[in-house]
């Protein structure tokens, strides 16, 4: 039993090696981020949701850049509609202003945006999860528009000479259907969290400056 054991072990040793070990997220190579598939969309308001997971490496030393997190959230989301709109209009955004004040006007029974639980859609899923499901069906039927744009998450993590790379989960749900029907992870990197997201945004319309 115990050379068993002892063979076992001497196996998963050299596939760890030939694999060349853990890697950490940093070394992994980003897949191409998907293009957002504005044609299919053309003319159709679009909710966009508000970023509400942010988190930064500890060694990027990021950290006054995303504190307060209001503050950072909120700069994050601005970059994101200033993307949407300066670059994609041919769709009808509805920013995470439009669902806060339309969330305010019936409190009982709208979901706040910024407390949903969207940043579980960092997760691949087939149909969105309840209770999330109901929560952005309801809000879409007082705004409007079957489609949503969800940043389920914006990490950063530490590159060589300082700079940060970040990785920006989107998806889109077809509310309705409570289906995904386009996912990509943007990437970009800066000398700050600002620069290193907008880089990533732009990932998004490939050929535009």
């Amino acid at each position: 039993m115990e050379r068993k054991l002892i063979g076992v072990t001497l196996v998963f040793s050299l596939l760890i090696t030939a694999c060349g070990g853990t890697r950490s997220a940093a070394d992994v190579e980003p897949q191409p981020t998907a293009p957002l598939p504005t044609a299919g969309l053309a003319g159709e308001p679009v909710s966009v949701y508000p970023v509400t997971l942010m988190l930064a490496e500890d060694s990027l030393g990021w950290q006054d850049y995303v504190q307060p997190r209001r503050e950072a959230l909120d700069r994050a989301d601005s970059l994101i509609a200033a993307f949407l709109t300066e670059r994609a209009p041919e769709v009808n955004w509805m920013l995470p202003a439009d669902l806060r004040r339309a969330a305010g006007r019936a409190p009982g029974m709208l979901r706040d945006p910024d407390k949903m639980g969207t940043s579980i859609l960092r997760t691949p899923f087939d149909r969105t999860p309840d209770p999330l499901r109901s929560q952005m069906r309801t809000l879409s039927g007082v705004v409007g528009g079957n489609y949503a744009l969800v940043p389920a998450s914006l990490i950063f993590y530490a590159e060589s000479g300082g700079r940060g790379r970040a990785e920006l989960t989107l998806v889109i749900v077809d509310v309705r259907l409570a289906q995904t029907s386009w996912r990509t992870v943007a990437t970009g990197k800066g000398s700050d969290p600002w620069q290193a997201t907008w880089e990533a945004l732009k990932t998004l319309a490939p050929g535009l400056p």
